[in-house]
């Protein structure tokens, strides 16, 4: 009987588990011969784009001197977006046999690298040098294939072209309409580093450095001093190193970028980049039709007004037939209203304008000088309010009529700010009504909403859609931003507990 047990047990085995265990062992080694492949610091490349894991990456960084690394993350819109245009990046710096290379790094999956450089936000891009992993300089140029490859141009070679005559000299200020040179004693000086770091972040500008004493006498220079030259406008710009304060980096980058604009631009598809990139504080707009020789005769004036503001505030003729038609809704303005002037403080897009337009150059200054002055009110646009506007559940505000609807003390009003064109407001639309329909019958609860592309208020700056505020009863004027989840029961907390959020039991 025992050996009958024995054998049935025996033939029984596969049956009660063997296979599973056979099935184990199969995927035990396929899980070592994975973890094998995966332990190895062997470099495999996609698009010339080198894939970097924990394993490899100690190798990646002794072989290239320059390597910049992208974390992110495959789900991430943005690292989508710009894939192709690192793949275009990295191949042309494969072609032209440089030492700088690109690599990627899924951080979602490569947790312990995503934590020892802080990655937080996706795509960051971050640059590795001679093998350095504890101090990788952020990237900072654009983010698409030529501006990547012009920025790690910079930090492959000399950052600046070294110039030892005045042949040199002259043959490379005329091979560009716009170059910088540093005119520096001693290159291995404080002020001449402070330019070698300007020049590496300035890729869009080409800069020469000189030392020579023959250099300095030929341009007619004493001292230490930053030159752009340009075929345009004034022929050379002289920025002079302080002595006692040196040359600071932040100073002179906001000065070349200033300077190497034209003193009047046309706003072009071609030109809108540079024009918002300025980081010129304040833009005098001379909007016109260049279709009437009239009109185009109002550029003298403007043209002799714009010299005494370099740097401050930057004009802009704006073609209302041509590209600048697509701006004129922005300022509330049709073809018709040409030719008019308009200046744009940048930090908040306030609009100011002349009660009276006056093309002259003396009008156009002492107009300008006003608004910097904080005499001119801005014209804030605003639409006719809607003849039904506190009929329904959600009260439609417009720039005339917010002031007494929001600030009203026997009111806790809640206002939504939009863009008609915005998806997410466009997704919240619903809870927003259903919202004001839960509480159309508080007389001291207002749901409200106001089109922020259509109206301005004064000391109210909208900077993303959709903007929440909450403006709670009693006097003051007070405002509460709402930054939580956009929900109707998360709203109705909010209310509920007069401007806040309960605090969640832990």
């Amino acid at each position: 009987l025992v050996w009958l047990l024995v054998l049935s047990l025996a033939w029984l085995g596969p049956a009660l588990g063997g296979e599973d265990e056979d099935e184990e062992v199969i995927e035990e080694e396929e899980k070592e011969k994975k973890e094998d492949e995966v332990l190895s610091d062997e470099i495999k490349e996609e698009d010339n784009v080198l894939v970097l894991h924990e394993h490899n990456f100690a190798r990646a960084l002794s072989e290239h001197q320059l390597l910049l690394v992208e974390f992110y993350a495959p789900w991430c819109g943005h690292c989508q977006r710009l894939a192709p245009a690192f793949a275009q990046a990295a191949t042309e710096l494969r072609n032209e046999s440089s030492p700088a290379r690109l690599g990627k790094v899924d951080a979602t999956a490569q947790t312990a690298l995503a934590a020892e450089f802080g990655i937080t936000s996706y795509p960051t891009l971050k640059l590795f040098r001679d093998g350095n992993r504890t101090h990788p300089l952020e990237y900072t140029g654009r983010m698409d294939s030529r501006g990547i490859v012009l920025w790690m141009q910079r930090r492959a070679g000399p950052s600046a072209t070294l110039l030892q005559d005045t042949d040199t000299m002259a043959a490379f200020i005329n091979s560009r309409d716009l170059v910088a040179i540093g005119f520096f004693k001693d290159l291995k000086g404080e002020a001449a580093q402070a330019f070698f770091e300007v020049a590496a972040e300035m890729v869009d500008l080409t800069f020469g450095v000189a030392e020579a004493a023959e250099l300095f006498q030929a341009y007619g220079l004493s001292a230490d001093t930053v030159c752009l030259f340009k075929k345009f406008d004034e022929k050379q710009t002289n920025f002079p190193v302080d002595p006692a304060r040196g040359l600071d980096t932040a100073e002179l980058t906001r000065l070349l970028r200033a300077h190497s604009l034209q003193l009047v631009m046309e706003f072009t598809n071609e030109t809108s980049n540079q024009i918002f990139s300025a980081k010129i504080p304040h833009h005098m707009l001379l909007f016109l039709n260049k279709s009437s020789p009239e009109q185009l005769s109002l550029q003298d004036g403007f043209r002799a007004a714009a010299g005494g503001f370099r740097g401050e505030v930057l004009f802009v003729v704006v073609d209302v037939t041509g590209h600048g038609a697509d701006v004129l809704p922005f300022f509330g303005m049709t073809v018709a209203d040409a030719p008019t002037l308009r200046l744009v403080r940048m930090k908040n897009n306030r609009k100011y304008q002349m009660e009276q337009d006056n093309f002259s150059e003396s009008a156009i200054r002492t107009f300008i000088q006003a608004v910097l002055d904080g005499k001119v009110k801005p014209r804030l646009l605003s639409a006719e309010p809607p003849e039904d506007w506190d009929t329904r559940p959600v009260k439609v505000l417009v720039g005339k009529t917010f002031e007494q609807v929001a600030f009203d003390e026997t009111k806790n009003v809640f206002v939504k700010f939009y863009a008609p064109w915005c998806p997410h407001c466009q997704a919240m639309e619903a809870a927003w009504e259903e919202l004001a329909e839960r509480y159309k019958d508080r007389e001291d609860i207002v749901i409200a909403e106001m089109d922020s592309t259509a109206n301005e208020l004064e000391n109210i700056t909208i900077h993303g859609y959709p903007t929440l505020h909450y403006f709670p009863a009693g006097p003051g004027r007070k405002m509460v931003e709402y930054k939580s989840t956009r929900d109707v029961e998360t709203f109705s907390k909010f209310l509920e507990n007069g401007g806040t959020l309960p605090e969640e039991p832990p």
